[in-house]
C-alpha cells in the first residue's frame, strides 16, 4: 500500500512537473515553432470562427496561458459570444402562379437577406430597378409608375454592363435595389438574371455570409424560364427581348403584369458560439495593479477558404494555414505571457492577454471583448496587437507599428526603446486600422499595432509554418517585450490623443462621399446602425453627431443596417446637405449635415 502511494506521489509531481517545465520562460523560437506548428496545422482547418476546429485552438491557448501560470476568471478564460455563420432554407419556402408551384433551389430561390413573409400580390416589371438622379447619370425605372403593395420584378445588373467604366457600376448591388423598391413602396423584389451576366439561366447561390440583415421585404430569385411564363400570360416580350431593348435604345421600359404572384419565403439564421480567450497577471504596485495593459492577437482565420471567405485565391477550397495570419501572432503572446509572468513580481500594472476571434469576419471578436471588458474600461490604459509578425524580411527588415499617434507619448517612448534593436521601426500614426487594435481606439485607448506586413501567401494556403521567420519573430517579440514593460512600469498612464482616420476601409472606399463615422458593422440588432466613431472635423462632427449615436434614417429614408447605410451613401453628391435622424440615449435627434 505505501509503495503505491509512493507511486501515485510521484506521478502527480511528475504531471505538475511536466506542466510548468514544458516551456522556457525566455521568449524562444523552438516553442513559437511548436505553436505556429499546431496552429496551422491540416488537422485545424484554418480555424475558421465557428468551427469545432476554432474551438480547438481556443482551448490549446488557454491550456497555454494556465500552464505559464496566469489567472482565468470564473469563467475558465472563455469569453463566449454569438456569432452568424450564415443563412439555410427553411421548410415553408412556396411560389405558386396561375395554378402551378415552382420548386425552390430549381425555379426560384429567396436571397440570404430576404425577410421572412408570406405575399399574394400583382407584379410590376420595372427594368433594372434603377431610381438615379446623381451628377450627369440620370435613369428612373419606376417614374410614372405606382409599385404600391406590389411585387417588382428586376433585371439584375445594369444596361451597360460590356462597359467597365460605366457610369451605372456602382448602382449594380442588389441590396441597394432591394432598398430603392423598399422605398418606392414595394412590398417585395423578385430578381431575374439577364442572358449577359448568365447565360445558364442558373438561381444566385444562398451566401452563408449575407445573412445577418435582413431586409425590409421578401426578396427572391426566380429563372428566366419562370419569369418568362410571367410575360407570357402579360402578352408581353420575353425577358431576353427586354433585355436587348433596354440596353438598345437606353430608355426605362416599366409595366404592369395583372396576375397575382404567391411567395411564401423562409429562412433560418444559423449561429455558432465564437469564443475569445483571455487570461491576466496581476500587478503589484497596490495602486498601479487597477490599471491594465492589454495584449492581444486573433487566433481565426479562413477555414477551408472559397468563395466570400476573404481569400485571395477564391476558386481554391484548401487549408488556409494561416501561420502568419495569425498563429505568429498568437504564439508571440503566449511566449510573452510565459515570460511577463515569470517576473510578475516586478510588474507594476496587471496585464491582460487576450486571443480573439472573429477577427477576419469583421473584428467581432475584439468588438465585442471591448464592449464587454473583463475590467472597467477606464481603467485600461493601452493596448498592444500582434497581428502577422512572422515574416520578417531578410534583405529589408523593418517593423510597423500603428496607432503611434494615439497618446501623447507613443513616439518618445518608442524614439527611446528603439535603440535596444537592430531592427528598423516604421511609424504609422493613425489608430483606425484593419486589425483588432482599431476595436479598442474606438473606446479611446492608446493602441500599439506591430506587424511585419503583408505578403505574396497572405490570404492564401501557402501561408504555411515552413515560411516563417523564426529568428526575425523572436527579435520582434524582444523588441514588444521591452515595449510592454515601458507601459506596465512607468509612473504615468499613456495619455489618448485621436489621430488619423476613423472610418473603416472595409466600407466606403469607392464612395464619393462620407458623413466620417466608423459604423460599427458588426451589429446585428437591425434597429439602425450605431457610429462606433465620429472623425473630428468630418462631415458628421460639424454637424452635431456625438460617438454611439443611431443612425436610423438619411433624408427621412430608412436605415436598418451597414448595407443600407452604404446604398444611401451612393444615391448622394458631395456639397449635398442632408438630414440624419440618430438615436441618443433613447431620444430621436435630427441633424443637418453638408457632405
Amino acid at each position: 500500500m505505501k509503495n503505491r502511494t509512493l507511486i501515485l506521489t510521484l506521478i502527480q509531481l511528475f504531471l505538475v512537473f511536466s506542466l510548468f517545465a514544458q516551456y522556457n520562460t525566455e521568449i524562444t523560437t523552438k516553442e513559437l515553432k511548436s505553436t505556429i506548428g499546431y496552429l496551422a496545422s491540416d488537422s485545424l482547418k484554418g480555424r475558421k470562427s465557428g468551427t469545432k476546429e476554432a474551438v480547438l485552438a481556443a482551448k490549446f491557448i488557454q491550456t497555454e496561458f494556465k500552464k505559464a501560470g496566469l489567472k482565468v476568471k470564473t469563467d475558465n478564460g472563455f469569453q463566449n459570444y454569438d456569432l452568424v455563420t450564415g443563412v439555410s432554407l427553411g421548410k415553408e419556402n412556396k411560389y405558386f402562379y396561375n395554378g402551378q408551384n415552382a420548386e425552390v433551389g430549381k425555379d426560384f430561390i429567396p436571397l440570404s437577406y430576404s425577410k421572412n413573409a408570406f405575399l399574394c400580390t400583382k407584379i410590376i416589371f420595372v427594368g433594372y430597378g434603377l431610381s438615379i438622379n446623381k451628377d450627369s447619370l440620370k435613369w428612373d425605372d419606376y417614374k410614372g409608375i405606382d409599385v404600391s403593395g406590389k411585387w417588382v420584378l428586376v433585371l439584375r445588373g445594369h444596361p451597360e454592363l460590356k462597359n467597365n467604366d460605366s457610369k451605372f457600376n456602382e448602382f449594380v448591388d442588389q441590396r441597394g435595389k432591394a432598398l430603392t423598391a423598399a422605398d418606392k413602396g414595394a412590398a417585395g423584389v423578385i430578381f431575374v438574371t439577364p442572358v449577359e451576366i448568365n447565360k445558364e439561366d442558373e438561381l444566385i447561390p444562398l451566401k452563408n455570409n449575407e445573412g445577418a440583415s435582413a431586409a425590409n421585404i421578401p426578396v427572391i430569385n426566380i429563372t428566366r424560364k419562370l419569369a418568362n411564363q410571367l410575360m407570357a400570360d402579360a402578352k408581353k416580350e420575353t425577358i431576353e427581348e427586354l433585355e436587348t431593348s433596354i440596353n438598345k435604345t437606353k430608355k426605362p421600359n416599366s409595366f404592369l403584369i395583372n396576375e397575382k404572384l404567391l411567395v411564401k419565403t423562409d429562412l433560418v439564421i444559423n449561429k455558432e458560439i465564437a469564443q475569445n480567450v483571455y487570461a491576466m497577471i496581476e500587478g503589484s504596485d497596490p495602486i498601479l495593479k487597477n490599471e491594465y495593459i492589454i495584449v492581444g492577437a486573433h487566433y481565426d482565420h479562413l477555414g477551408m477558404g472559397g468563395t466570400g471567405s476573404g481569400s485571395r485565391m477564391p476558386d481554391t477550397v484548401a487549408v488556409h494555414h494561416g501561420a502568419d495570419d495569425n498563429a505568429s501572432g498568437v504564439a508571440g503572446i503566449i511566449e510573452l505571457a510565459q515570460k511577463l509572468n515569470a517576473e510578475k513580481d516586478k510588474l507594476k500594472r496587471s496585464v491582460i492577454f487576450v486571443s480573439f476571434s472573429g477577427e477576419e469576419l469583421g473584428l467581432l471578436g475584439s468588438k465585442y471583448f471591448v464592449k464587454n471588458l473583463p475590467v472597467p474600461l477606464k481603467q485600461v490604459k493601452a493596448m498592444v496587437n500582434l497581428d502577422m509578425i512572422g515574416r520578417l524580411k531578410t534583405d529589408e527588415p523593418s517593423v510597423v507599428i500603428s496607432g503611434t499617434g494615439t497618446s501623447t507619448e507613443s513616439e518618445a517612448i518608442l524614439n527611446e526603446l528603439k535603440k535596444t534593436t537592430t531592427i528598423p521601426l516604421k511609424y504609422s500614426p493613425e489608430g483606425y486600422g484593419a486589425s483588432d487594435h482599431a476595436s479598442f481606439y474606438g473606446e479611446n485607448i492608446p493602441v500599439f499595432f506591430l506587424t511585419t506586413g503583408a505578403h505574396e501567401d497572405y490570404h492564401t494556403p501557402f501561408d504555411l509554418a515552413d515560411r516563417i521567420n523564426y529568428d526575425g519573430e523572436k527579435q520582434v517579440l524582444d523588441f514588444t517585450y521591452i515595449l510592454l514593460s515601458e507601459l506596465i512600469n512607468r509612473p504615468k498612464a499613456l495619455v489618448f490623443k485621436e489621430y488619423g482616420s476613423k472610418s473603416n476601409s472595409s466600407y466606403g472606399g469607392d464612395l464619393k462621399v462620407t458623413l466620417g463615422i466608423m459604423p460599427d458593422f458588426s451589429s446585428t440588432d437591425e434597429k439602425g446602425l450605431r457610429a462606433d466613431m465620429v472623425k473630428k472635423d468630418g462631415p458628421a462632427f460639424k454637424g452635431g453627431m456625438l460617438k454611439g449615436d443611431i443612425i436610423t434614417a438619411i433624408d427621412g429614408k430608412p436605415l436598418k443596417n451597414i448595407y443600407e447605410y452604404m446604398s444611401r451613401l451612393k444615391q448622394l453628391q458631395k456639397g449635398q446637405l442632408i438630414s440624419v435622424d440618430v438615436l441618443r440615449n433613447g431620444q430621436k435627434v435630427v441633424l443637418l449635415i453638408q457632405l
